[in-house]
């Protein structure tokens, strides 16, 4: 892999665990030759990402709307800042960009970015690993409610084969490893219900 697309949000959270483990993931990336895509922020999971990236001499890709650019929000040092017009626009590019992504915890922006690309993947519009770093259990009620809709026939289980979990970056990796894209969802042999 060359790249992984990083999403996470522009606060730090309660528990100063997120904010090391944004940081580490950043480190841990470019220690391996690996760069990092995220959403070009200076503040936040954003900021302590791109700082472990680049205090450990990786590549670092921003893609930030220029209305964020226009509020002082943008890294002044990373590597490559692409400035796009919308939102919409900003995760498009981030999804090519990356050979793979991870969710770090995040509020709302966050898990919105992780439903479109893991939405994406059931259609095909990507053939991509998604990781979701589980920091301090962060992810767990999410991912029990992905058994509810896998329960309640809402989800197909096959498209949990895209998701890996993880407390850290080599968890997460080594997990990456095993990834085979999913079969694309057909709708000619569902059944109405």
């Amino acid at each position: 892999m060359k790249q992984i697309t990083v999403f996470c949000g522009a606060r730090t959270g309660r528990n100063p665990l997120y904010e090391k483990s944004a940081y580490e993931l950043g480190a841990f990336l470019a220690d391996r030759g690996i760069g990092v895509v995220y959403g070009g922020g200076a503040v936040g999971l954003m900021g302590a990402v791109a700082n472990g990236a680049l205090e450990h001499g990786g590549e670092v890709t921003g893609v930030i709307p220029q209305f964020l650019v226009d509020r002082e929000m943008a890294h002044p040092k990373v590597q490559h800042m692409e400035i796009v017009q919308t939102m919409h626009k900003r995760k498009e590019m981030m999804e090519e960009l990356g050979d793979a992504i991870i969710s770090l915890p995040g509020g709302a922006g966050t898990l919105e970015e992780f439903f479109e690309v893991f939405t994406w993947g059931q259609i095909g519009l990507h053939k991509k690993p998604i990781g979701l770093l589980n920091v301090n259990d962060f992810y767990d009620e999410l991912l029990q409610l992905f058994r509810k809709l896998i329960d309640e026939g809402f989800l197909q289980e096959k498209y949990l084969n895209q998701l890996f979990t993880g407390g850290n970056g080599t968890e997460i990796l080594e997990k990456f490893n095993s990834f085979t894209p999913v079969e694309i969802r057909t709708y000619d042999n569902m059944k109405r219900r």
